[in-house]
């Protein structure tokens, strides 16, 4: 379908809320935004015009939000979520503004997931203009607090109604089968710093940090290490500015003893397991590093394959840090999913992508014999947390993966190729024999 004016304002206007979680927020001395007041922001400006284009909607504990047509027992679910990481560095344009250039949609969540939850919203509006089929509802659900801790659709999973069958368009066609686990380790120093200087770098774990800021005891900046930031499930994509930290610290007369730098000059990911399986092998990024006076730790996002042992993982983590004195704590650990990949809702949503491939941007005949089959991923998205889901888009899997990374971007031919698969996929799910 071709995006109309009005549905473009939508999307320049949900793109320009910094929905970026932040601290919890009261109303009248009671809790009021647990995530912060922009990611609520986001999902009232979601559901007022949900409301008003005729959706049903109903918002949970101020954690997640939904839109609903139709009638009927049956439940389809679309699950995307509105908070987005930081803005970053790198940017050619206002990350919160959506520049259109050359054919391509540019902005903070425009992928990752605004851009899918708009996308799902205006299926759902050529849906209903159609003609609800009779039988089964439709229902958009709208998380807050994706990028931190997914706490909001799993209080959706225990108090809200769970979809029969949902996709979630937050990960890459075809259908996904398998995530890794995800898993967040914080490693500190809890022994006095020798030395004056202080370090900052990276804004979330699961970012590859684009930066690294050493400064003097006096505040002066001393120099900045720079990289290029990508999603921590693809960190080949970029250039982690805390790894280059230690040789710039060297190279700037700086190489004092500090264990935590020493920990990072000689990790060894690979000692983490040797498990490698259809999800893949196990990656790993460091996310954050915070070395002052009062405080120095380092969080590293880990994705391991999902057979690969847990308990190893940790294991081997704290017999590293052990040889520098560090301690190794778990900030979040989502353990790895898997469906089989022959089942019904995966086998239905592959056909569904092979009909829409050949409309996505860059496809090639060809392709059909390489990306015709469910895939694997070292993301994870909401088919972790709520029951019955399944990954599916919005990314061809032939397209460069531009989530977390700067200059965020989608083509306005996947864009609206994107609507329409969306709409396919609802309508074919809701069949009673899906």
């Amino acid at each position: 379908m071709k995006l109309n004016q009005e549905q473009m304002q939508f999307l320049k206007s949900l793109i320009a809320i910094r929905s970026v979680s932040g601290t919890p927020e009261e109303t009248d001395g009671r809790p009021g935004t647990p995530y912060g007041s922009a990611p609520r922001a986001a999902l009232s400006f979601f559901l007022d015009n949900a409301s008003k284009s005729g959706f049903s909607t109903g918002v949970l504990d101020n954690r997640v939000g939904w839109c609903e047509i139709g009638e009927g027992e049956r439940l389809i679910g679309i699950i995307c979520h509105l908070d987005v990481v930081p803005a970053g560095e790198g940017w050619d344009t206002d990350p919160f503004t959506l520049t259109e250039k050359d054919g391509l949609l540019i902005g903070r969540g425009v992928v990752d997931d605004k851009g899918p939850a708009a996308a799902s919203f205006f299926a759902m509006q050529s849906i209903l203009e159609d003609g609800i089929p009779e039988g089964y509802r439709i229902r958009l659900i709208l998380g807050t607090d994706e990028e931190r801790t997914c706490s909001c659709v799993e209080y959706y999973d225990q108090n809200g109604e769970i979809p029969d069958i949902a996709i979630t368009p937050d990960a890459e066609f075809p259908a996904i089968y398998a995530e890794k686990g995800i898993l967040h380790v914080k490693i500190s120093d809890t022994r006095p710093l020798q030395t004056d200087i202080s370090i900052t770098s990276g804004n979330a774990a699961n970012m590859v940090a684009p930066s690294a800021t050493v400064t003097s005891g006096d505040g002066t900046e001393l120099f900045t290490v720079r990289g290029r930031t990508a999603h921590a499930s693809r960190p080949e994509l970029g250039i982690n500015a805390i790894d280059l930290l230690p040789s710039a610290l060297k190279d700037n007369g700086l190489d004092a003893e500090i264990p935590l730098v020493d920990f990072i000059s000689n990790y060894d990911k690979d000692s983490l397991t040797d498990t490698e399986d259809e999800s893949g092998s196990l990656t790993s990024n460091h996310g954050i590093l915070r070395i002052n006076g009062s405080e120095q730790y380092l969080v590293t996002d880990i994705r391991y394959p999902v057979t690969a042992s847990f308990d190893d993982i940790i294991a081997n983590m704290k017999e590293q840090a052990d040889r520098y004195g560090l301690k190794v704590e778990i900030d979040s650990h989502m353990p790895p999913l898997y469906k089989p990949k022959d089942s019904d809702v995966i086998k239905k949503l592959t056909t569904i992508w092979n009909r829409h491939m050949s409309g996505f941007d860059g496809f090639k005949e060809e392709y059909r014999g390489i990306y015709s089959q469910p895939g694997t991923m070292g993301g994870g998205t909401y088919a972790r947390h709520i029951r019955n889901t399944v990954a599916f888009g919005p990314r061809a899997p032939w397209s460069e993966d531009m989530c977390h990374q700067a200059n965020e971007r989608m083509s306005l031919r996947d864009f609206e190729e994107l609507v329409d698969t969306i709409k396919d996929a609802v309508l074919e799910l809701g069949k009673p024999e899906a």
